[in-house]
C-alpha cells in the first residue's frame, strides 16, 4: 500500500524501482528485530559495568549488595549469543547501539529499582523457562514504553509506527522458540512461515496493480459517479484497486479475507469514514465481477 503511494505520486514509473524499495522495507523489519534482540543482549552486558563501578565505592549499600551480575549469564540470553543466526545477522545488519550508549544505561535504570528485576536477582531457577520472564519484562515494560527508546527507532525505522506490532509478535515468538536447555535447537523467529511464497505474493500484487491500473479504476469509477474525483482520497482509491487485484488475481485467497482486510487498512490509513465507503463499493463491483464469472476461486467456501 504504501509502495503504490509512493509510486502513484512519483514521475518515476519505472516498477522495478519500486519493487525494489518494497522488499527493502520488508527487510527492515527483520533487521529491527535483530537490533531489538541485541538491545536486550547489550542491556545484560552492561550489568557488568554497573557492577564494576559499584565496587569502586568506599562503602556500598545494602543494594550494591543485591545488584549482581546474574543478568549477564542469563540462559535466555546465553543462548541468544550462541545463536549462530543472530551473530550472522547483526554482523549483517552492522548493528550496535554504541551510536547512543544512554539507551543501554536508561533501560538498566529503570529496570535495577524494579520490584520485578530484585524478586529475578533473588530467585534460584536458572532454567530458560524461568529466566525469559526478566527478559520479556525489559522488552514489554521498558523498552515499548519509554518515549525516548521509541524515538530512537523511529529515527532509525521510517515504518517503526506501523512495524512495531509485527515486530512484538515476532519477538513473542522468539521467546515461545527459545524453550530448549540446548542452544543449538533455539531458532529465531521468521517474519513469515513461508517467505518463497510469501515473497510472490508480495511481488505479484504490486505488478498486477499497477498493470491493471486504468481497468480497476474504471470499475471504481463506475460505481462512484456521484462522487467528484477529487473528494475520494487517494488512499481509498489504492486499497480498492489492490483489493480488487486480490480478488481477480489471487484464487488462493477468499473474498472476505480480501474485503476484510482492506477495510481494516482503510481505519488505520485513510479518512474516517472511508471503511464504510470502500465496503459499499468494493461490494457492487464484486457483485459484477461476480455475475462477469472473473471471480475464480480454488476451494470450498472461498467465494463467500
Amino acid at each position: 500500500m504504501q509502495t503504490l503511494y509512493a509510486y502513484s505520486l512519483s514521475e518515476d514509473k519505472q516498477v522495478k524501482d519500486f519493487q525494489k524499495a518494497l522488499f527493502k522495507s520488508v527487510e527492515e523489519v527483520s533487521e529491527m528485530y535483530i537490533w531489538t534482540l541485541n538491545l536486550l543482549d547489550e542491556v545484560a552486558e552492561y550489568v557488568v559495568l554497573d557492577a564494576e563501578s559499584r565496587a569502586a565505592k568506599f562503602l556500598p549499600t545494602e543494594k550494591d549488595k543485591i545488584l549482581t551480575t546474574k543478568l549477564n549469564t542469563n540462559t535466555f540470553i546465553e543462548s541468544l549469543r550462541q545463536n549462530r543466526e543472530y551473530l550472522e545477522l547483526v554482523k549483517k545488519y552492522k548493528v550496535s547501539w554504541e551510536f547512543d550508549p544512554e539507551i543501554v544505561r536508561s533501560i538498566f535504570a529503570q529496570l535495577k529499582d524494579s520490584e520485578a528485576y530484585l524478586e529475578y536477582l533473588s530467585g534460584d531457577d536458572r532454567s530458560i523457562g524461568g529466566e525469559k520472564d526478566i527478559i520479556k519484562y525489559i522488552f514489554k515494560k521498558i523498552i515499548l514504553k519509554t518515549v525516548e527508546i521509541e524515538q530512537v527507532f523511529e529515527e532509525k525505522f521510517i515504518n517503526w509506527s506501523v512495524d512495531k506490532e509485527v515486530l512484538q509478535a515476532m519477538v513473542a515468538k522468539t521467546f515461545k522458540n527459545f524453550s530448549s536447555e540446548n542452544p543449538s535447537q533455539n531458532k529465531l523467529a521468521d517474519l513469515t512461515p513461508s517467505w518463497d511464497e510469501d515473497s510472490e505474493f508480495i511481488e505479484e500484487l504490486l505488478k498486477t496493480t499497477i498493470r491493471y491500473t486504468p481497468e480497476y479504476q474504471q470499475l471504481i469509477s463506475d460505481k462512484t459517479k456521484n462522487w467528484e474525483a477529487d473528494r475520494i482520497a487517494l488512499m481509498d482509491t489504492l486499497l480498492m484497486r489492490m483489493a480488487i487485484s486480490e480478488l481477480i488475481n489471487f484464487p488462493s485467497i477468499p473474498v472476505k479475507v480480501t474485503i476484510n482486510e482492506y477495510i481494516e487498512l482503510s481505519k488505520s490509513f485513510s479518512t474516517l469514514k472511508s471503511n464504510t465507503f470502500i465496503n459499499g463499493i468494493l461490494d457492487k463491483i464484486l457483485a459484477d465481477l461476480t455475475k462477469q464469472g472473473r471471480i475464480r476461486k480454488v476451494g470450498r467456501g472461498l467465494k463467500d
